[in-house]
């Protein structure tokens, strides 16, 4: 039993012993007996240097697989090319994690060595740098051969940086964020306060998505502040700050110079937007709109100059909706306003004076005379009944009389033109004439119209009704001008 332990002991010290010896730094004493890289001269130089990497890179890249530092290999090659190298000392006792050297024509790894050597050995020094981390790498002067002395973890404190653009936009415009510019940052963070000062919005960032957009329903300033972590998740402490102006839409108003609008068909209106404010700019456009009751629209009109009106003659009767949009000087736009159903009505009842010279039976009976009344559009543009009462004087002494005269004439207009027919009175032209009532034919043709005042040249033939009078013996004729207004 004894015996048992005891061997069971012996083994384990052997064990211990073996693991130990295993785990020992290998002393190296000297250099230049098996070199990775044959060369001639000290290193580096920018022949040897590309000779590294473009003979044995192979090579180097087999002795970084078999340390396990693979990922090393590119980031090796260009800091190799760059040549940015510093002569140092590999002293007496200095350990480094690895070396690459060449046996019988194989590429081989000796780890955990130190210097042993009698002098420190000159070598020339380089620091690869790949995630927050420097390996500090050396080739001894006297060969070629590839070691890695030292690993140092480096963590840089992370910069912020973000940029908002536009930094001046309107409401619902696209805001974009930008925070490329950080550095050393494994994340990045945006916080976002309104013009009330409270938090609108949070976004979380990196650096393989560091842009991101929004925007705004409500006017006002907006601030973002930024802050990027690094791989500690330790935060920036720089000043990271940008903002945004999101531009206030004017405010339309408008009004009419009429309403409601009555009898102002062919009269001008005056539509007026000049009283639209813009509270942190000025109103720079109006455009107007003209809808008819069914909807069509029958006019527009962009007036880019104050005080921001429109003058529109309606040509015809109708309900009308006028819309106004107002534009600021940064681009906005307000909501509609609107004048809805604004009515606008013909005139359709005038008063009238007529003038004319007047001819009883032929040229027997020369008067001139004037007439005053009253005239209304049945239909508008079409079909009138118009009503008049005036006098005639006689011109011509015995037997011819002056006169007293009434009409009640239905015309129809075609444009300018009109004709109607009616009936008429007139008091006796002679001592021996009775009164008679009159037949009236009418023509005529408007010299101008305005809408609100027409003048026109008319010609009338009356002849009576009744009895055995011939309208040869006993008709009248008049040629006139008749004012409407």
């Amino acid at each position: 039993m004894k015996t048992k332990k005891f061997l069971i002991m012996v083994v384990g010290l052997l064990v211990i012993l073996s693991l130990s010896s295993w785990a020992e730094t290998t002393k190296i004493k000297e250099i230049g007996r098996y070199t990775l890289v044959r060369i001639k001269g000290e290193v580096p130089t920018s022949e040897v240097m590309k000779m590294l990497v473009d003979r044995y890179s192979a090579d180097i890249k087999y002795g970084f697989d078999l340390a396990g530092y693979g990922d090393l290999f590119l980031p090796f090659l260009d800091q190799l090319k760059a040549e940015n190298f510093e002569a140092d000392t590999w002293g007496i006792g200095d350990t480094a994690k690895w070396m690459l050297f060449r046996s019988r024509g194989k590429t081989k790894i000796v780890q955990d060595i130190e210097w042993a050597g009698k002098e420190p050995l000159p070598i020339f020094t380089f620091t690869v740098v790949k995630d927050y981390k420097h390996y500090e790498f050396f080739i001894p002067r006297a060969c070629g051969n590839v070691s890695l002395r030292s690993i140092k973890e480096v963590i840089p404190d992370a910069s912020c940086d973000i940029k908002v653009s536009p930094v001046k936009a309107n409401v619902n415009d696209a805001i974009s964020i930008d925070m490329s510019g950080s550095q050393n940052a494994l994340s990045m963070e945006v916080e976002i306060f309104g013009p009330d000062g409270s938090r609108v919005a949070t976004q979380s960032l990196n650096p393989d998505s560091p842009k991101w957009q929004t925007k705004f329903a409500t006017p006002g300033e907006y601030t973002f502040k930024g802050k990027a972590l690094n791989a500690k998740g330790i935060p920036s402490t720089n000043v990271c700050e940008a903002k945004t102006y999101i531009n206030f839409p004017p405010e339309c108003k408008i009004w009419s110079s009429c309403l409601p609008c009555e009898n102002y068909v062919g009269r001008p209106i005056t539509f007026d937007a000049s009283n639209s404010t813009d509270p942190d700019g000025e109103v720079v456009k109006v455009d107007f709109e003209i809808k008819d009751e069914t909807g069509n629209v029958i006019d527009t009109f962009s007036d880019t100059t104050k005080p921001f009106t429109l003058e529109k003659v309606f040509e015809a009767p109708g309900v009308f909706t006028i819309t106004a949009v107002v534009t600021d000087d940064f681009g906005a736009m307000s909501e509609p306003c609107k004048i809805e159903g604004l009515e606008v009505t013909q005139k359709r009842l005038f008063g009238g004076v007529s003038i004319f010279p007047k001819w009883a039976r032929g040229s027997h009976g020369p008067y001139v005379g004037a007439e005053v009344g009253i005239s209304y559009f049945l239909i508008p543009h079409k079909l009138d009944i118009e009503a008049g009462v005036g006098g005639a004087l006689a011109l011509k002494g015995e037997p011819w009389k002056s006169i007293g005269m009434g009409d009640v004439l239905v015309n129809y207009h075609a444009g300018p033109a009109f004709f109607g027919a009616g009936a008429g009175f007139t008091t006796a032209v002679k001592e021996t004439r009775d009164a008679d009532f009159d037949l009236v034919g009418n023509v005529g043709f408007d010299v101008f119209n305005n809408w609100s005042q027409v003048g026109s040249i008319f010609f009338r033939v009356r002849w009576p009704v009744g009895g055995e009078r011939t309208f040869a013996d006993n008709h009248k004729l008049i040629l006139g001008f008749r004012l409407r207004f």
